[in-house]
């Protein structure tokens, strides 16, 4: 007898979906944080300045990425970063992530105000409680129908969006009017920018083209709010497109070989294993939207997580821009590889599940029993059997898009 790849996710549905996480979210879950001014602090960061490939406004892994992995999208459409930074944030871990004209402020209060979301989301008694009220058939929608499953993740999940998204466009700031990190934030929650990515992008072309420090988009600016491109919208509309036809084909293959969808995806690109199965059981024409983008009637006007998502992310944002100093710091970055075999590493790009199965998948390939994970302190534990492994498995998380730094 034949096993379905999508049998595990029999319960997919988006609409009740995006029902119970407005429910779960309620009126009070999420609210900006304003740090009181005895919060003043000040961060360092290292920079790296990006050199592109001659001929070419990308550098040549960014160039190498868009024509393997990215088309249909013109390369001309991909902006790139100008510098990558590494820093540790208020909780002492460890960030890498990429500047636009804003510089490294924008980065950095964009994890220090999803730390603040994050606290607060953990701390909160309402959701622990409307968690443990869900029933049996409530779980197993949203264990089939999103990434996390577990619904304190998937609303992490969603702030570490808003942060991905404002960190990227900020690599547009200058198509824009908008001279300082508060009022870029709020131009983009006011120009609906936030709810435009959730319903044009897809999960992993958020993330991965994150990790290289890209944006396949471009800016313009009408009556005084910053929209895309038309050939913007009509570039991630055919990735969309083609990302769906891979999940279908992929399920297809599955079905055909009587295998799971796990073991057809082994390059840590494109679709996750969820996602494909999610995906292909859509029906011809439908297109899959983000529940949180859903909006509910709340007495008498429109609400959705996602903008309540946005808006205390952004609010958040703001805040903290006059309480925390960004400074460079002269300090000499630690090499990447250890001269001896460490198991204990950090990948500061790991933020979600999707992250922890494909660094496996990695190490999996290469004969490495799986690791431990900590999403938190982003930190790895693996045991590699000699030098040579371990270099080449820091090298496969490095070709996923993923940054390894050892614990000293």
């Amino acid at each position: 007898m034949l096993t379905d790849p999508l049998r595990p996710h029999s319960s997919y549905d988006r609409a009740a979906a995006a029902r119970i996480l407005f429910g779960l979210a309620g009126d009070d879950l999420l609210r900006p944080i304003a740090p009181a001014l005895g919060d003043r602090r000040s961060i360092e960061f290292r920079e790296e300045v990006l050199r592109p490939a001659g001929g070419s406004h990308l550098t040549a892994g960014q160039l190498s990425y868009v024509l393997r992995y990215l088309q249909p999208c013109p390369t001309y459409l991909v902006t790139s970063a100008s510098a990558r930074i590494t820093w540790r944030d208020s909780d002492g871990i460890v960030n890498v992530a990429h500047t636009g004209p804003l510089g490294a402020t924008v980065p950095v209060l964009a994890r220090e105000a999803a730390l603040a979301l994050w606290r607060m989301l953990a701390g909160s008694a309402a959701l622990a409680r409307r968690t443990a009220a869900l029933t049996r058939d409530e779980r197993a929608i949203l264990a089939a129908t999103t990434t996390d499953r577990v619904p304190l993740d998937i609303f992490r999940t969603g702030v570490d969006a808003a942060a991905k998204t404002l960190v990227q466009h900020a690599y547009l700031a200058g198509q824009t009017t908008c001279t300082t990190p508060a009022e870029f934030a709020r131009a983009l929650l006011d120009s609906g920018v936030f709810r435009t990515v959730a319903g044009t992008w897809y999960w992993s072309l958020q993330a991965t083209t994150y990790r290289r420090g890209i944006i396949p988009a471009s800016f313009i600016t009408y009556a005084g709010q910053v929209r895309y491109s038309v050939d913007t919208t009509i570039a991630l509309r055919a990735l969309k497109d083609a990302q769906l036809e891979k999940a279908r084909a992929l399920a297809e293959r599955a079905r055909a070989a009587n295998v799971e969808l796990e073991t057809l995806l082994d390059d840590g690109h494109g679709t996750t294993p969820s996602s494909a199965a999610q995906y292909a059981g859509l029906a011809s024409g439908e297109r899959p939207r983000c529940p949180a983008q859903v909006t509910h009637e709340v007495d008498g006007h429109r609400a959705s997580v996602l903008n309540l998502v946005a808006q205390a992310f952004v609010e958040t944002f703001v805040h903290l821009a006059d309480l925390v100093e960004v400074v460079p710091t002269a300090a000499v970055a630690a090499k990447e590889i250890p001269a001896s075999i460490s198991e204990v590493f950090e990948v500061p790009d790991m933020t979600c599940s999707h992250c922890t199965r494909t660094i496996t998948r990695a190490l999996g390939e290469l004969g490495v029993a799986p690791p431990e994970f900590d999403l938190v302190t982003k930190r790895v534990i693996a045991s590699f059997p000699s030098d040579d492994v371990r270099d080449r498995c820091f090298d496969a998380i490095r070709e996923r898009g993923y940054t390894v730094v050892p614990v000293t």
